[in-house]
């Protein structure tokens, strides 16, 4: 089952879980809890990413008592991106709600994000407004890393690394992750017209179990930020990044290049004895901007051959009218093909 299938709840909540047993009780009855509340059709979708104690024995047990749980077992450990995506590829649901399993995310608030979700928009963030973890571990990277986010992207975001969060069905469906990704799901889907907003919640401290968090992702998450500022920016136009410096490269050293040419012509100049070093930069400057400009065409090419032989779209269509008239709703799908 995947994301392009027909949709046939209104809502679904997908939680990822790594060696969480002291928690999933709680965390079912509390999402069943709030989910009633709403009054609407919906299922739970539990991610078991690999846990090592009994985490799959209970969601087992709770599968098979309640018909609206789904249990996803991956064969391994694979992260929490992955576990996000086996999550949403399974989902039935017209919003797909996700969130931790570590109770940190307070199941109560759910109705705000689906509130937010039926004003109009396709992406609804939490943001931990106060958080209540680690400050020089966790809290001064998480600041750096979004402050980053934000200017790079160009999403007005506070709090990127919370996974709660709700999303249009069709927003996930245009979105591969891989990675980190999953945080960068509204920077992603914003570059295609996606509306985002942020919801204050609750960061509650972690009561059982052991966080599976570290201050060694950070790093991977920056590596994964670059990644994603050059799929918003120049994924279609990587002769942008590369063939301006390239350019610059190759104007400078050939223009030293040539001085010093001139230099031996007329004057006669030992030019490597009066400027060696010169000759080397200018030399390295003109090779270096030839590479550049090359990359950037390969670039260019590599590009084109993706959007072309897998017809991917360029653009996205959010609503469309008919030829006589009648409005089709709205689809928010892509559409187009190549570049």
């Amino acid at each position: 089952m995947s994301l392009e299938q027909q949709s046939e709840l209104a809502y679904t909540v997908v939680v990822p879980l790594f060696n969480e047993q002291e928690n999933v009780p709680q965390l079912y009855v509390r999402i069943i809890d709030a989910m009633d509340a709403v009054g609407e059709s919906y299922e739970i979708v539990f991610v078991d990413d690999g846990s090592k104690d009994g985490t799959f024995r209970l969601l087992s047990e709770i599968a098979a008592d309640d018909a609206r749980v789904v249990v996803v077992r991956l064969r391994r450990n694979f992260g929490q991106t992955a576990a996000l995506k086996a999550g949403f590829d399974h989902a039935r649901g017209e919003i797909i709600i996700s969130m931790d399993g570590d109770l940190q995310h307070d199941p109560a608030e759910i109705p705000r994000f689906i509130e937010k979700i039926q004003e109009g928009y396709d992406i609804v963030s939490g943001w931990r407004v106060e958080r209540t973890d680690a400050w020089l571990t966790r809290q001064l990277p998480s600041r750096i890393a979004n402050w980053i986010m934000a200017k790079l992207s160009r999403v007005d975001l506070h709090d990127f690394g919370t996974t709660f969060k709700a999303y249009r069905r069709e927003i996930l469906s245009e979105i591969q992750l891989y990675g980190e990704l999953h945080r960068f799901i509204p920077a992603l889907a914003s570059s295609s017209g996606a509306s985002v907003v942020e919801v204050p919640i609750t960061n509650i401290r972690r009561k059982s179990g052991k966080s599976n968090y570290g201050i060694s992702r950070t790093i991977r998450v920056f590596l994964d930020l670059l990644s994603v500022k050059f799929l918003l920016d120049y994924s279609t136009r990587p002769l942008q990044l590369f063939g301006l410096p390239g350019l610059g490269c190759l104007i400078i050293g050939g223009v030293t290049c040539l001085w010093l040419v001139i230099q031996k012509l007329v004057t006669n100049a030992d030019v490597i004895a009066l400027h060696g070093p010169l000759l080397l930069m200018s030399t390295a400057l003109v090779i270096g901007g030839i590479q550049l400009l090359a990359i950037g065409l390969i670039g260019e090419l590599l590009a084109r051959t993706y959007y072309e032989s897998q017809n991917k779209p360029v653009y996205t269509v959010r609503e469309f009218l008919g030829r006589r008239g009648t409005r089709s709703g709205r689809t928010d799908r892509t559409a187009g093909a190549g570049r």
